[in-house]
């Protein structure tokens, strides 16, 4: 069984549309498609924006359906100046961006408990994300994706990021699903493809380019499915 989960309809509902054998439930206000697509068993759900959304359908897409792994689907802000629209990260690790406890000494994004900053995709399924999407076509990197709370619509933030963490596309939900999924030893990955660039216009081109984008993302999760 594999799990997705989009913040979004508009990310997941390609997904949804080409599931056979559906059955649907709904837990704690989220409902869950399970099904099968493109010949693998697969659940999928849309999670509601943000992390708090995105951790309470995580948890419980584990306890309820036990995935052998979760992938996130969705768009980003492209932060790496060689991101273009469309464009597509994989994550190699995430971070909680608005995670800060360092008044007590630590450093900024260390989450307590886990004891890390940052959280490490699976390396095996991120490396076949990102082969699946330069196979179709789509300029692809891998690097760093962080999330917080916030829609990033300042150029100033956007530095922040790139110089605090390196990152490379910043969001509001793949570091709550890598941490629920990191502490109940579920493999993840994280999938996003480029709706804006997080600077002082992204309130502007988001609209126009998020279901370009959000198309991106059932080409390259098809070529996926077919090497696992």
């Amino acid at each position: 069984m594999i799990g997705i989960i989009g913040a979004m309809d508009i990310e997941v509902n390609k997904f949804k549309e080409q599931m056979t054998d559906v059955r649907s439930e709904t837990i704690s206000g989220t409902e869950f498609i399970r099904g099968t697509l493109w010949g693998n068993p697969t659940v999928v759900a849309v999670s509601g924006i943000g992390k708090v959304n995105a951790a309470i359908c995580t948890q419980t897409m584990i306890l309820k359906y036990s995935p052998e792994f979760v992938i996130n689907s969705g768009v980003a802000g492209g932060l790496d100046s060689s991101l273009n629209i469309c464009d597509t990260v994989v994550a190699n690790s995430v971070v909680q961006h608005d995670m800060d406890t360092s008044p007590l000494g630590d450093p900024v994004g260390f989450i307590s408990g886990l004891d890390i900053i940052d959280i490490p995709a699976d390396p095996e399924i991120s490396g076949k994300l990102q082969v699946s999407a330069l196979e179709c076509g789509i300029h692809s990197i891998m690097g760093k994706i962080v999330s917080g709370d916030q829609f990033i619509n300042s150029i100033e933030k956007k530095n922040y990021f790139i110089d605090t963490f390196n990152a490379s596309a910043c969001e509001m939900e793949a570091a709550a699903i890598g941490h629920v999924c990191y502490k109940n030893n579920v493999p993840f990955a994280i999938l996003r493809s480029i709706s804006d660039s997080a600077d002082n216009s992204s309130h502007i081109s988001y609209p126009d380019f998020v279901q370009v984008a959000a198309d991106n993302l059932e080409k390259v999760m098809r070529v996926f499915y077919s090497k696992i």
